[in-house]
């Protein structure tokens, strides 16, 4: 029987505990950012050297001006030249995040720190499962979203021909409220994929390898999605609205800020709303680990790699810093040491051949 835990401070406690993974991965997005604005600045400084428009960004931070600069980029001298660092960045980006969440995740439910070679190594070992994980996702998503955004539009065109005014506008929000949640379902139940796949590499196989089957994992991710719904999404909900709160405040605040001739304000606290936004994604990859773990994967082979407090279980040969998890069945038939079969009874002492057995009489020959 696993102990029923609140997925929400259970969830909070794996992110602190593990707080170096969500710090490399922060610092990694903020080197990133950084080699995209290398990119962004020179076509940012070649459209605008010789321009009166860069004025208004200059002087006052006019967005919309910044807005339709953006947009507006391949138009300048430079065309799609500057484009390159925005693509490798993506790429990088990517790769991080096929590197570092599933060493996230892998420490989530196992007691190794959350050291940067963990990561990158757990990482190594699970990409090509993520990235079919991510394939499946965006095939799925694509499907369902595609299809919910080709009524929305049908129903928006509705509501433009019959409603008008501030009920046009609810109307329309309610559909795109909608989309919104059902996105939102079929990212936890994705989220709740990975979390098994990483539970279910730390089965053996009948070979003795680990199972690397995501397939397994579709079918138990969908249980527990369903089986723990009214816990499990409003939770994801609130750590979602948060993170997008903490931006949008601190946007906003930065946006005010962004007249004044100090720019380190402005950058410290645009950096603030985006690491708690980044804490609050962590937090709910804790809580669907937290979920995962009261809801473990049924699997026929060895059970799972994870420790339990207060108890000695045995290492585990294909991961010497990990012990192996006994069931109470397997505890009970394993004995603490080898049985001694019965001693063989001691040979007799005695002084002399026992005349019963070795006193022989010669017979006489017959006359």
């Amino acid at each position: 029987m696993h102990e029923r835990r609140d997925i929400f401070l259970h969830g909070l406690s794996l992110t602190l505990r593990r707080l170096p993974a969500l710090l490399w991965t922060y610092t990694f997005n903020l080197a990133l950012a950084f080699l995209f604005s290398i990119g962004l600045n020179l076509q940012f400084t070649t459209l605008l050297s010789h321009s009166l428009a860069a004025q208004r960004l200059s002087s006052g931070f006019d967005l919309g001006t910044l807005s339709e600069t953006y947009l507006d980029l391949h138009e300048g001298p430079i065309g799609h030249a500057g484009t390159g660092f925005g693509h490798t960045s993506i790429l990088l980006y990517l790769l991080i995040y096929f590197l570092l969440v599933p060493g996230t995740l892998f420490c989530y439910q196992t007691s190794a720190p959350a050291r940067l070679s963990t990561l990158l190594q757990q990482g190594l070992i699970h990409l090509w499962r993520f990235v079919r994980i991510t394939i499946l996702t965006v095939i799925v998503s694509g499907l369902v979203l595609g299809l919910l955004f080709f009524l929305n539009g049908l129903w928006a065109e509705h509501v433009d021909e019959h409603i008008v005014g501030r009920s046009a506008f609810l109307h329309v929000l309610a559909g795109n409220i909608l989309i919104f949640l059902v996105a939102s379902v079929l990212r936890l139940y994705f989220d709740l994929v990975e979390v098994y796949t990483v539970q279910l590499g730390l089965h053996l196989s009948p070979d003795g390898k680990p199972d690397r089957r995501v397939r397994r994992t579709l079918a138990p991710a969908w249980r527990t999605l369903w089986a723990n719904f009214s816990q499990a999404w409003p939770v994801f909900l609130f750590l979602t609205l948060l993170g997008f709160a903490a931006v949008v405040l601190t946007a906003r605040t930065s946006m005010h800020m962004l007249a004044q001739p100090r720019v380190w304000p402005t950058f410290l606290l645009a950096q603030l709303g985006l690491f708690l936004m980044l804490l609050t994604r962590f937090w709910q990859r804790g809580a669907e680990t937290s979920l995962a773990l009261q809801n473990p994967i049924a699997t026929p082979s060895l059970p799972p790699i994870l420790p339990i407090a207060g108890t000695v279980d045995p290492i585990d040969p294909l991961h010497p810093g990990r012990r192996i998890q006994l069931s109470p069945e397997q505890n009970a038939a394993s004995p603490t040491h080898e049985p001694i079969s019965d001693p063989e009874p001691a040979s007799p002492s005695l002084d002399g051949p026992d005349p019963g057995v070795f006193h022989h009489e010669p017979t006489k020959p017959p006359q």
